[in-house]
């Protein structure tokens, strides 16, 4: 054992004993001890000197305290032990020889050079107390002591006390390395777990900035499909898709901070992306002079118009891209995004970032998002834009039908209206050319059918605000009836174009005769004509000219 101390900190947080700690206390026991046997022997005791010299020691040891207390604690471990064996030496010498108490404080003085000294100090002082023990009692034997007659000791006794004192050298020894592994243990213990705690410390600190940059991702993808949400609430209500590409770019750019965002549409052969779109004045530029790209070019666009996947290019990095777009100089990374509706790709959103490694493959899987609502909404503004050039097709050809079948109506009427002069309606058989003081249209799905015609009897009259209301509603209800009664009447003669043509149909194919199957239907549809000729005959004008040539 060396002179290790016994008792250290070993936690910051526990408050131990330290080696010069532990002196200062050994030497204060040391020193109440003495002070306390000094004033029993000197009230108790028969040898005033034997109190003097405790009281001496006392002192000696309070300024060995005083010395440890300020660091010096070396003067205190060597003098306090070699004190007390002197003090304990001369005691016994002039008392009573190896019988007398005091040689019982060897033992003592042995523990405590073994507490102060360490393993060398315990056995140092085991010798030294060997040496005083046999030299009290080689005196004590052959009469060599003060004392009024020699006692009856043997070497033998000598001999037991020094086997004595290096037992309890031995025994302390033994003791201490017990404890001093018990502590090494407890150290080794203790700094294992204070290793453990750190790792756990670190371990924390690195899980609580996963979990934070991970909230922090999760806050930025939640900020943007929020934005996402936005931006397709928003184009999903614009029909017009010029207005809708001008939008969404307008709009992606402002949205998510993005330098410059174009569309690029596949023209109808699939050979080039077309710019359709664009925010940035680089981009208008680029629409000015019909920027295009091939599909399936080296190029972003070309290749995600080319295999509808995304990509991303960068100025930094093993794949680093040179950006070398006059238009666009301050370009650092760009991202394209296919424009797909049921796997095809007519179309590419194009975006591009002044900040270097602005993508990564995060961004593909939520820019895809934003693409493919841009796609459905292009898609369905397309939709829309040419169900809306349908229906005005049609409604045109229907107003065009319905212009043509009035004026089919008119011409087959000998009456195209009346005229009321106050007294009784007279019939119109040719357009008036009277001077007009009111006109009101008859409109029947944008054609005009026939016209209301209000003369005034005072050229100056002005008609007051109920008569322009009676006179709309009536032009407006008598379009309604004319049109009722037009559709009625050509049903009625469907109905009897298809009863007549079953009448027909049941006159032939009552009979089963060639000769009177052609003699009915002939005759059936003479009476139906109105008296006209009918001629009906087999074979063909083709057989006839076939046998001519």
């Amino acid at each position: 054992m060396s002179d290790t101390p016994l008792f250290k900190s070993t936690r910051k947080s526990e408050v131990l004993l330290t080696s010069d700690q532990m002196v200062v206390n050994i030497l204060t026991i040391t020193t109440v001890s003495l002070a306390i046997i000094a004033i029993a022997v000197g009230i108790v005791g028969t040898s005033p000197n034997d109190a003097v010299i405790m009281v001496v020691s006392a002192f000696i040891t309070g300024g060995a305290i005083l010395l440890a207390r300020r660091g010096h604690t070396t003067l205190g471990r060597v003098l306090v032990p070699g004190l007390l064996t002197l003090v304990a030496a001369f005691i016994a010498y002039t008392r009573g020889g190896l019988y007398h108490i005091s040689v019982s404080a060897f033992p003592v003085i042995i523990v405590i050079a073994g507490l102060l000294l360490g393993t060398r100090g315990s056995f140092l002082f085991a010798l030294l107390t060997s040496i005083a023990a046999a030299f009290i009692g080689y005196a004590d034997i052959n009469g060599f002591t003060p004392l009024p007659a020699p006692k009856q000791l043997g070497y033998e006794d000598i001999v037991i006390a020094i086997v004595l004192f290096f037992t309890t050298a031995g025994a302390l020894n033994m003791l201490i390395q017990r404890l001093t592994e018990s502590l090494r243990e407890a150290e080794a213990n203790a700094q294992s777990q204070e290793e453990a705690n750190l790792e756990l410390q670190q371990l924390q600190k690195e899980l609580e900035s996963r979990v934070g940059q991970r909230t922090a991702e999760l806050q930025e993808k939640a900020v943007q499909f929020q934005t996402i949400a936005q931006v397709s609430q928003t184009i999903t209500s614009i029909q017009n898709p010029d207005q809708l590409l001008s939008s969404v770019t307008d709009l992606i750019s402002e949205r998510f901070g993005i330098y410059h965002t174009g569309i690029f549409l596949v023209d109808e052969r699939g050979e080039n992306a077309i710019l359709q779109a664009a925010n940035s004045d680089g981009g208008q530029r680029m629409l000015a002079r019909g920027h295009r790209l091939q599909v399936g070019s080296q190029g972003m666009v070309g290749h995600v118009t080319a295999t509808g996947n995304p990509r991303i290019a960068l100025d930094v990095g093993e794949d680093a891209v040179f950006f070398d777009n006059p238009d666009l100089p301050d370009t650092h990374s760009e991202i394209a995004l296919p424009l797909k509706v049921a796997g095809q790709t007519f179309g590419a959103l194009d975006l591009q970032s002044t900040q270097t490694n602005a993508f990564d493959a995060d961004d593909i899987q939520t820019l895809s998002i934003l693409s493919d609502q841009v796609a459905i909404a292009i898609q369905n503004a397309r939709s829309f834009e040419h169900s809306h050039q349908a229906v005005q097709e049609v409604e045109a050809a229907y107003r065009q039908m319905t212009g043509q079948v009035w004026r089919q109506v008119a011409s087959r009427k000998k009456v195209i209206g009346y005229e009321y002069d106050g007294a009784t309606p007279k019939p119109i058989t040719e357009k008036s050319k009277n001077d007009l003081s009111l006109n009101i249209p008859l409109l029947l799905r944008g054609q005009t059918i026939g016209n209301f015609k209000l003369i005034a009897p005072e050229p100056d009259r002005r008609w007051t605000e109920d008569e322009l209301t009676i006179a709309q509603a009536v032009a407006e209800r008598t379009v309604l009836t004319l049109e009722t009664a037009r559709l009625l009447e050509e049903s009625q003669q469907r109905a009897a174009r298809e009863r007549t043509i079953g009448e027909i149909s049941t006159s032939i194919s009552s009979s089963t005769d060639m000769e009177e199957i052609l003699r009915n239907a002939v005759q059936e549809l003479g009476r139906r004509m109105g008296g006209a000729e009918v001629v009906l005959e087999l074979g063909s004008d083709l057989d006839t000219k076939d046998k001519t040539e």
